[in-house]
Parts: structure tokens; sequence; C-alpha cells
């Protein structure tokens, strides 16, 4: 309660109203949590369920382990091959990608053909002048093949290209 005191003034008294200053709202309060914590106390939880609950426990200590090691392990050869990359020679990997952009489409064509007919260009050059030209002929027509479905493939559907077009874009 707030008095004013001063002698001018009426004396106005105030009180503050607030729901948990509320003697019945205290009460019930009270009752409520003293009946909560009876009921946590009168209930046991069986010794399975204690163990089940030790058991997860250990489980997700085993996996917190694991991932932090496998994280460790997989930073460390990241750090190895930034090494290597930064030094002279480069991975195979790169190596072949590289060579195989640097070929034109008929080179790849040719190469794919002799893959499949399990040849080596060394033994082409060895093969008669005839069986030479019908590998030439074949990479030819598969070239042209290849390029007849590009632009069929452009001029059958225009909206489908357009939107091939746009997310190769992205």
């Amino acid at each position: 309660m707030l008095v004013n005191n001063n002698t001018q003034a009426v004396s106005t008294v105030q009180q503050i109203k607030r729901p948990d200053m509320d003697p019945a709202n205290a009460a019930a309060s009270t009752l409520y949590s003293g009946a909560l914590q009876a009921a946590q106390q009168s209930v046991t939880v069986p010794a399975a369920q204690k163990e089940l609950d030790k058991a997860s426990d250990r489980i997700d200590e085993a996996f917190a382990k694991t991932r932090v090691q496998l994280q460790a392990t997989t930073a460390a050869p990241v750090a190895s091959t930034d090494v290597a990359a930064t030094g002279s020679t480069t991975s195979t990997a790169r190596t072949e990608f590289n060579e195989y952009m640097s070929k034109t489409p008929a080179e790849r064509i040719r190469e794919q053909l002799l893959k499949e007919q399990g040849l080596t260009e060394e033994a082409v050059q060895a093969m008669p002048k005839e069986k030479q030209d019908a590998i030439a002929k074949e990479v030819a027509q598969r070239l042209k093949d290849q390029q007849e479905q590009q632009v069929a493939a452009k001029t059958t559907d225009p909206q489908a290209q357009a939107v091939k077009e746009t997310l190769a874009a992205i």
C-alpha cells in the first residue's frame, strides 16, 4: 500500500492488483507444488528403466566420440591433398580431366570407339589402311549422328530447350 502523508492532500491508498498476489492463487500454487513433489517422490522408476537410460547414455557418448574421430580423420586428408595440389605435381584425376576436356569431340568419339573394340592407337596404326579408313568412317558417322541429335533436340521443342539452357546457366 502506498500512503500519501501530505496534509493538504487527501490520504489515498492504492492497492496493487496482481494475479500472483491473490491469496487464493498463492494457496492453490502451494498445494499444487506440494502435491507434485509428493507424486514425483512416490513414483519409482523400475531398475530395468534405469539400466536402459544408462545404456542410452553410453550409446550417445560413443556416437559423439565416433563423430569427433571421423571429423578429425576427414580433416587430415584434406590438408594433405591441399599440400599435394599446391606442389609441382597435380592429382592424376585432375590431369586426366584436363586431358579429356582438351580433346575435340571427334577425338573423344574415336577414343570411345577404340575402347569399345578393345583397340589402342598403336594397334590401329599397325592395321592395314582399309581398316584404319573404316574406323575413321565410323568415327565420322558417330560424330554426324551426335550433331544431328543435338540439332534435333534444339528444333523439336524450343520451349524445352529454353528451359534446359536456363537451368544450365544456373
